[in-house]
């Protein structure tokens, strides 16, 4: 079927005009309701998100007519530029120093990006397809970064990209009564065991198992 020319349709507007404008009400909605969730968390007012965006809330109910929506559509966001950052980093940087630059752009998705953490581990329907988009996405991007890393011989290469993900996200789990700064702790010394002692001598030892008190 050969395609036919846009005609002007409702105000005027050809149709793939009217695309265009959809698409890029859409990235600004995203945009706005990334750094908006960034400062007040995932239940901050529409307006606040549709000022900042400078559409009107009838253009934000539009394209996302649930909340979940709009959560869905700014993690995935999220979820893309972390993962996108792989090659970035790799290019910049030796392995070793690019893993843990990435490792930093991981924990900042999961212990600052508020809702995250809980989409993931929601029951809610709507939040299926983020799972899978994450683990589409960023262990693919961590394989081939975490391996270049190991064979340098600075990075041990005895975890694969999966455990990775799992440990430093069960490290960025929040602990009732924790004061600031002790989860940055955890992760740092996190990483710092999973380099190797030093280049040639394989992963460092692990620490004696402690007896039952």
């Amino acid at each position: 079927m050969s395609e036919q020319p846009d005609r002007a349709v409702g105000d005027g507007t050809p149709p793939r005009r009217r695309r265009v404008d959809a698409r890029q009400n859409m990235d600004a909605l995203v945009a706005a309701a990334t750094a908006v969730f960034a400062d007040e968390g995932v239940d901050a007012p529409a307006k606040q998100i549709t000022d900042r965006a400078g559409l009107g809330v009838g253009t934000l109910y539009r394209h996302f007519p649930r909340r979940s929506d709009l959560v869905l559509a700014v993690l995935r966001h999220e979820i893309d530029t972390c993962a996108d950052a792989v090659a970035t980093l790799g290019a910049a940087h030796d392995p070793e120093t690019a893993l843990v630059a990435w490792l930093d752009r991981y924990t900042a998705l999961l212990a600052h990006k508020q809702g995250l953490a809980h989409a993931l581990h929601s029951e809610d329907p709507a939040f299926e397809a983020l799972r899978g988009h994450f683990d589409a996405r960023i262990e693919p991007a961590l394989r081939p970064l975490l391996a270049a890393a190991a064979a340098t011989g600075r990075v041990r290469d005895d975890l694969d990209a999966q455990e990775l993900l799992h440990a430093v996200a069960l490290l960025c789990l929040p602990v009732p009564g924790e004061e600031p700064g002790h989860r940055d702790r955890r992760l740092a010394v996190f990483l710092d065991g999973l380099r190797c002692t030093s280049a040639g001598e394989g992963p460092a030892p692990s620490p004696p198992a402690r007896r039952p008190s």
